[in-house]
């Protein structure tokens, strides 16, 4: 069974809904989270980035994104590392090649109210020290 079957057949037992769809305004209404990751892997080259931007543009995490989910309270999470601006070295030569100031989210919805990325990246370190200690017996 495809992940797509399981998660619906999840999300009947559930009441979720479970939407696929490359349409972002479609894809955002309605919704309580925001969730993007880094675009490219650690290490790639730069040159690397320019096949990804085109083809990721459209899904940039800015403010009028946010704001064609409808709820007001929508919160933004990340993974860790954005290049949410040109203030890192990878940031600013990305901003350099492809005049992009800003990847995968923009600097306002980074440092908004609506980012919860550190707590989330603080949730991270507890869950890995549990599996560490589930793991690593007595």
């Amino acid at each position: 069974m495809c992940i797509r079957d399981r998660c619906r057949r999840i999300a009947a037992k559930t009441g979720a809904k479970v939407l696929v769809t490359d349409n972002v305004d479609e894809g955002v209404k309605d919704v309580d989270y925001v969730y993007t990751d880094v675009w490219v892997s650690m290490g790639e080259p730069i040159e690397k980035w320019g096949e990804r931007i085109d083809l990721l543009k459209p899904y940039i995490v800015n403010m009028e994104l946010l704001k064609k989910s409808g709820n007001e309270k929508v919160k933004f999470m990340h993974c860790l590392p954005s290049f949410h601006n040109k203030e890192t070295k990878v940031g600013k030569q990305i901003f350099d090649k492809y005049q992009l100031d800003g990847v995968e989210a923009t600097e306002d919805v980074f440092e908004s109210k609506h980012s919860i990325v550190f707590d989330q990246a603080e949730n991270r370190l507890h869950t890995i020290k549990a599996v560490m200690v589930a793991t690593l017996g007595e």
